[in-house]
């Protein structure tokens, strides 16, 4: 069995998920007055971050389980809903090239994974009319149907993305060394170092450095 791997952020999708989600809390007709709130909360670990005191890994979780705060106590539909507001917007944002390598993936029979530290549901709402085998993120907690964010959330995030697929592909024959993976970060060189054949995609300057040194694909 082979497998194509593909970040979100930056590769499938050719911005940055998470401004989206924080102009779209900010601009909501409903939400908007939990942005004020949100936004207070996120500039202390944004600020340590950029002195250095604060990990980029903490940060990026800390900022996920910060966001879901202002939608606490809301189901499961109230938040595909929320999420499904930006498929149209988002899918005019797809990289062009890396569909294409989905879609020829898909017609060889290659089963095609999407690994990222975005929310899963949110992945599954804005990829609509996309068919993979699996969608691997960051899961939104719920109590009795309930968006519940006293419990830390697990972040899908560099090795933890390895990690998580590895245990979906337990007890299957892979063929690494004629799989795919795709992503456009240093972070996501666990995942690309899986295969046989990784593929950078717009890759920023660390991970391009690499990707030229070893003779790896590189999408422009």
């Amino acid at each position: 069995m082979r497998v194509a791997i593909f970040d979100f952020d930056g590769t499938l999708y050719e911005e940055e998920t998470f401004k989206l989600l924080m102009n779209h809390l900010k601009e909501h007709p409903t939400y908007h007055p939990q942005y004020k709130r949100f936004y207070r909360s996120i500039v202390p670990p944004y600020i340590a971050n950029k002195l250095k005191l604060y990990p980029t890994t903490n940060m990026k979780k800390r900022s996920m389980q910060l966001y879901l705060e202002a939608f606490e106590g809301r189901t499961r539909d109230e938040m595909y809903q929320y999420f499904d507001e930006l498929k149209e917007q988002m899918q005019k944002n797809f990289n062009k090239k890396v569909l294409e390598k989905l879609n020829t993936h898909q017609q060889e029979n290659v089963h095609i994974y999407l690994v990222s530290g975005a929310y899963t549901q949110f992945l599954e709402r804005v990829t609509e009319g996309i068919s993979f085998k699996q969608i691997i993120g960051t899961e939104i907690i719920y109590k009795e149907n309930s968006v519940y964010t006293k419990s830390p959330l697990e972040h899908v995030n560099g090795a933890m993305k390895t990690q998580k697929l590895l245990e979906q592909l337990e007890g299957q024959e892979i063929d690494w060394e004629n799989s795919y993976a795709y992503g456009d970060s240093y972070s996501d060189l666990p995942v690309l170092e899986l295969v046989g054949n990784p593929i950078a995609v717009k890759p920023e300057e660390k991970l391009r450095n690499l990707a030229q040194e070893r003779g790896w694909e590189i999408i422009r």
